[in-house]
């Protein structure tokens, strides 16, 4: 069963809300991407046919967001911002502990497919860095004991008490009038 032939529904309600099919792009790599893991060639083909763009075109917007992967991950998908903030605050140092606990670099996977290693630019933390993102969650403020913490619920328990998830603007209490 082919991407569209799978999805159609699901691709034809996303369709229906752009009226420049081109606009689509990114929603239905995120649906190929949730089937597979990873955005696969063939999938690619069929996006391009279906938004009537060449695969080039699709191509260089896979490569273009760090968000998307173009061969399948491991469960956990560590990924670590190298940009300027975060160099001056320790980025290298952080995929070195990585490197030495699961004896991975960037663009490799762990044996047991358990964890993938990738650097990225700005994951827009920049006040709290050195900081990695794993799958959907951020872990900010790295120390090497975080990492080890992370990296152990992580294997024993598929989740981290650590993780920070999307940044949450604390609540204030309510201005008085007359103050």
């Amino acid at each position: 069963m082919t991407f569209t032939e799978k999805y159609k529904d699901e691709i034809t309600e996303i369709l229906s809300r752009y009226p420049v099919k081109r606009s689509a792009l990114i929603p239905l790599l995120y649906v190929a991407q949730r089937d597979q893991g990873y955005v696969a060639e063939s999938t690619m083909q069929e996006i391009a046919h279906l938004l009537r763009l060449t695969p080039p075109q699709v191509y260089e917007t896979v490569t273009f967001y760090t968000m998307f992967n173009l061969k399948p991950v491991g469960k956990f998908h560590i990924q670590v911002c190298k940009s300027l903030m975060c160099a001056l605050v320790g980025s290298d140092t952080v995929i070195a502990w990585v490197h030495a606990k699961l004896g991975i670099v960037p663009g490799e996977t762990t044996a047991d497919r358990l964890f993938t290693l990738s650097v990225v630019e700005c994951l827009a933390a920049c006040g709290t860095g050195p900081m990695m993102q794993i799958n959907d969650d951020y872990y900010e403020q790295l120390t090497e004991d975080k990492l080890d913490r992370i990296l152990s619920d992580l294997r024993s328990t598929g989740t981290s008490p650590l993780k920070t998830g999307p940044f949450m603007w604390p609540e204030s209490a309510p201005l008085e009038r007359g103050a």
